[in-house]
């Protein structure tokens, strides 16, 4: 089985394509070294791009749901054939340790096999009551026709897979635009994928290109009837402003930035919460929307749980590229590494653990005694910092977890379930675990956020609603008697 090639370039109409737009180049997070340069694609692309797939569309949609469940299953065995090398371009791309790039696999294989393949079968109507007699009203779902996807750089394997797929599986055509800090792992390799499973050419297009070069052609297309987009609340904001200027109105799934507590009561199981926190704050170097921002802890514990956190993270493999138990890699890149250590020296916080960047390697920190109004906990971090914040009680954890204006995951430990369960229903966010970390995702459970960190939802059933449309249709199986007169209306 060679390895895929070709990944340098567009994908659109079934072909490869060498770019003819503005030069992208792709740089190697562990060592800052160029992988490739490319020229991105262009506005004309993006038109073929929509057509071709619009075009493709229609007889993908006409498949049994058998046909579609199939391909998905087939993809979901190339992915699982081919995962050492996907798991490398993750590591190389975007500057994932292994245990990120493995983690990564295992969500898109479940996003493919478990959830894509069964979608299918899950796009239902319905046969409605009426008053009027003789009258049968139903429902249908239908493919909303062709989905516009902008990806974003963190986990872009999954965060890719979880709007292409489902929606693939549901009858749709994707047009893609990945992040281009992530061509491949976003993108080309999903083209390679697509390519080797036989969809039908024209049906899946990738298309690397800045923002400023092609993004309002892709969010604007008037062929694109759903605009899936994921990454930080202002771009999220662009993107749905752009949206709103097209001739054609689309609806938006907009998962967005996060900045996401973990709570942890005065009766949890301290030794617990810590080793679930140190993960939930420091994988992939807390480059993950959902992760956690910071954590809250009750008076009464917080300075035992603060000496174990800072112990446990000590413990942490950093910056160790072969080593399959490295948890912190390096930052995406040189701007984000500026952003993160800015949002350091701004901390008025006292510093438990830290250190001096090694490249764009920024070991482990830790704050104690974090105000309300520090920097690190008012902004969304993307970097393996970690403050942790003193509550009074519980009704002052509450209010710390919920002073931000986003809304994204959420987590609350405690030994008694049902005190935890009373927390997390007044917690303002999107997605909140009992006893577990932020970072959770599930084929079929509501994944997105609440406040500004985005609409709509993504899996499952939820996806049903997001990628096809309600038609209804109505049937008069009898003659029936229209009212000519004011007299003549019921009631």
């Amino acid at each position: 089985m060679a390895a895929y090639d070709n990944l340098d370039r567009p994908f659109l109409a079934g072909e490869w394509r060498k770019g003819t737009g503005d030069t992208l180049t792709n740089l190697c997070p562990w060592d800052e070294s160029t992988i490739f340069e490319m020229p991105g694609a262009t506005p004309a692309d993006v038109d073929e791009a929509f057509e071709a797939a619009a075009e493709a569309q229609k007889e993908w949609a006409k498949l049994p749901p058998s046909a579609r469940a199939a391909k998905m299953h087939a993809i979901a065995d190339i992915i699982e054939a081919r995962k050492d090398e996907i798991a490398g371009w993750i590591v190389r791309e975007v500057g994932g340790t292994k245990l990120k790039a493995a983690l990564e696999l295992m969500l898109v294989t479940q996003v493919v096999r478990t959830e894509a393949a069964s979608l299918p079968f899950m796009a239902e109507g319905a046969i409605l009551p009426e008053d009027l007699p003789g009258k049968e009203s139903r429902t249908y779902r239908r493919p909303v026709g062709v989905v516009a996807l902008v990806s974003p750089w963190n986990f872009p394997l999954q965060l890719t897979a979880r709007t292409l797929f489902p929606a693939l599986a549901l009858g749709n055509g994707v047009v893609v635009k990945p992040s281009s800090d992530s061509i491949v792992t976003g993108g080309t390799i999903f083209a390679a994928i697509a390519e080797e499973a036989e969809l039908p050419p024209g049906l899946v297009a990738v298309l690397p290109g800045s923002g400023k070069a092609i993004g309002d052609a892709v969010v604007q297309h008037p062929i694109g009837s759903v605009v899936s987009f994921t990454g930080s609340t202002p771009v999220g904001r662009k993107v749905g402003q752009a949206a709103l200027k097209s001739d054609k109105l689309k609806s938006l799934e907009l998962e967005l930035g996060g900045n996401s507590p973990i709570v942890v009561l005065d009766d949890a199981d301290v030794d617990y919460a810590v080793e679930a926190s140190v993960w939930g704050k420091f994988i992939h170097q807390g480059q993950i929307c959902m992760i956690a921002n910071r954590i809250v802890v009750e008076d009464k514990i917080y300075d035992e749980f603060a000496e174990k956190f800072v112990a446990r993270t000590k413990k942490l493999v950093v910056g160790q590229r072969e080593d399959p138990a490295c948890m912190v890699g390096p930052v995406i890149n040189r701007d984000q590494l500026d952003k993160v250590m800015e949002l350091i020296g701004k901390s008025g916080a006292t510093k438990a653990l830290g250190g001096e960047a090694d490249g764009l390697v920024i070991p482990p920190h830790v704050f104690t005694d974090v105000a309300e109004d520090d920097a690190l906990v008012a902004n969304e971090i993307f970097g393996p910092v970690a403050p942790i914040q003193r509550a009074r009680d519980e009704e002052h954890a509450l209010k710390l977890a919920n002073a931000t204006e986003m809304g994204l995951s959420s987590s609350v430990f405690s030994r008694d379930e049902g005190r935890a369960l009373r927390f997390a229903r007044q917690v303002q966010a999107g997605m909140t675990h009992i006893n577990d970390q932020t970072v959770n995702d599930s084929p079929f459970s509501p994944f997105g956020g609440a406040k500004n960190s985005g609409i709509g939802r993504f899996n499952g059933r939820w996806a049903v609603e997001a990628f096809t449309a309600t038609h209804w249709i109505s049937v008069q199986h009898e003659k029936r008697q229209f009212p000519f007169s004011a007299d003549d209306v019921p009631g």
